[in-house]
């Protein structure tokens, strides 16, 4: 994987470079480094690595809270200059259709969790390895990492990326998500109050 073309994209947050990763330049799905223009890599930076979500961070689903993560990082990153990390792996990792039928099963009263292990998925099935070679690409090696999911913090705390500092990101639930996120913090170890 490496970086296949890079361009600059006026924003609401202020004049942003996005970076395409991919096998090859002919990838449909690349994976996204979307960082401020002024990014100094000699200094921690903020990150967001943020899996993709179409219906959190397009559709506005409140089943989720991605969307509101998405946006809150974006606020943060283009004050502090830093970095988002957008991955390609929809539902945790087990892809759009996988996730649309979890949620089937999470109407029929299962959690996110349970409902990943009924259709023979872990819990979480997503990798962080191609966060950490971006990161690296971008000649970053010490972070600030806005998330609250220690796996990503673990994942990228090694072979030459440093996480400096954990940034919390807190969203306050809704009736829609209540039990999303307390699942995500009594199965997954999330760190949410």
């Amino acid at each position: 994987m490496k970086k296949q073309v890079s361009a600059t994209i006026p924003s609401k947050w202020g004049p942003f470079k996005v970076a395409a990763y991919a096998e090859s330049a002919s990838d449909q799905m690349p994976h996204v480094a979307y960082f401020h223009e002024d990014l100094d890599p000699s200094e921690p930076v903020y990150v967001r690595i943020h899996s993709e979500c179409l219906t959190g961070d397009l559709l506005g689903s409140n089943r989720c809270d991605c969307g509101q993560q998405l946006e809150k990082s974006l606020q943060i990153l283009s004050e502090k200059q830093g970095v988002l990390i957008y991955l390609r792996q929809e539902g945790r990792g087990i892809g759009l259709i996988n996730k649309l039928k979890a949620y089937n099963l999470q109407d029929e009263g299962f959690d996110t969790v349970t409902a990943n292990h009924q259709l023979g998925f872990e819990a979480d099935e997503r990798s962080y390895e191609i966060a950490h070679k971006i990161l690296l690409d971008l000649g970053i090696r010490e972070i600030c990492l806005l998330t609250n999911n220690p796996l990503k913090v673990s994942s990228l705390n090694r072979d030459g990326v440093r996480v400096a500092r954990r940034i919390p990101l807190k969203i306050k639930p809704i009736e829609e998500n209540r039990d999303y996120l307390q699942t995500k913090k009594d199965a997954m170890g999330h760190y949410l109050d």
